[in-house]
């Protein structure tokens, strides 16, 4: 796996992901992007829609 400063989770050969429901989602990529900004409208995966949606960021 590697972890991008402002992006996915890269998982490198296939990939099994367990969805808290239990389902199970297979890609047989070679380098699969797992959303972590939540803005995906393909969970779990990336879409790259982290690119175009500005994050609101805490001003403490």
């Amino acid at each position: 796996m590697t972890l991008t400063d402002d992006g996915p989770v890269l998982v490198h050969g296939p990939v099994e992901v367990e969805l808290p429901d239990g389902r199970r989602l297979r890609s047989e990529r070679a380098v699969t992007a797992l959303c972590t900004c939540r803005r995906t409208r393909r969970p779990p995966f990336c879409d790259t829609s982290h690119r175009t949606r500005v994050r609101e960021e805490n001003h403490s």
